[in-house]
């Protein structure tokens, strides 16, 4: 086991609210063939209320074909993955993303130009549920992944000091999404816990693949966009009140106070294209 893979084992299996783990073995009770692992991630890891916050978890599952008994949903996290979904267990909210283990190991990887998945795994996580020692074994190298294709993407800088090559990483990431956060929230990443990525430098760096490319990131940030939008309009369909988390998720981060309409309840995916027009007016979203 190399040096970053004994480090990404050991910050999955850290800890965590008891509550957390029990949302976790309920996710994967939900899906009894198909499930894998259950991950949670976000900034409600450092958070230990956790009343009115919405929690954060990724469901790894075997395929999709056996995890969803609609076609057409199988369909879409195949073709836009992933499919997010609410879920509220014992007074808790939480969404989770649904992902075979292949698009996880996939889409931690510098095979796709597509961020989110190892923008968000090259950040602490917890692997609070997983089948077997075989499952386990896979999501903690999907992890691995995720950080040295994050520094990778970015591009070394002669004489950057990790911390800054680590700040200017995330930030590049979050140029690419419709983000509902402030800019100062790519720094805060690093600095919530700069002594966890000074230990992560060298063995991720060290990680690095031999000729890996970097740059790209015009590309990255007009595919990135159009991903996110899709990914809205998708999610007026495969999420159950999605349009009023959307609306939700931006009050919260940008400060507005959108109230969800009852037509835009009925048509949510015209709905959806309106509000990011209005995210992008307002500049909460890079």
């Amino acid at each position: 086991m190399s040096s970053l893979t004994q480090l990404v084992a050991e910050e999955l299996a850290q800890p965590v609210d008891p509550r957390v783990r029990d949302i976790a073995e309920a996710l994967a009770a939900k899906y009894p063939d198909a499930s894998k692992a259950v991950l949670f991630y976000g900034s409600c890891l450092r958070e230990s209320q956790l009343e009115g916050l919405m929690l954060d978890f990724y469901l790894i599952v075997s395929d999709y074909d056996t995890a969803f008994d609609k076609g057409w949903l199988a369909r879409a996290n195949r073709l836009i993955p992933p499919n997010v979904f609410p879920f509220e267990h014992k007074g808790l909210m939480a969404k989770y993303a649904v992902l075979s283990e292949t698009d996880f190991h996939r889409l931690n990887g510098p095979e796709t130009r597509n961020v989110s998945v190892w923008a968000r795994f090259a950040q602490p996580a917890r692997l609070v549920w997983s089948a077997d020692t075989q499952a386990q074994a896979k999501a903690i190298a999907a992890v691995s992944r995720a950080a040295p294709t994050l520094l990778a993407a970015a591009g070394s800088i002669d004489g950057e000091a990790p911390l800054d090559w680590w700040r200017r990483a995330f930030a590049l990431t979050y140029s690419v999404e419709l983000r509902a956060e402030r800019k100062s929230r790519s720094n805060s990443v690093v600095d919530a816990d700069p002594a966890r990525y000074v230990r992560f430098s060298i063995p991720a760096i060290d990680a690095i693949p031999a000729g890996a490319e970097s740059g790209g990131w015009a590309r990255r940030r007009f595919e990135g966009k159009l991903l996110s939008i899709t990914r809205l309009a998708k999610a007026a369909f495969t999420y159950s009140g999605g349009i009023d988390y959307l609306a939700w998720k931006i009050n919260r981060h940008a400060g507005t106070q959108i109230e969800i309409k009852p037509w835009q309840r009925k048509w949510p995916l015209v709905a959806a294209f309106v509000l990011v027009p209005r995210l992008l007016a307002k500049g909460a979203v890079r």
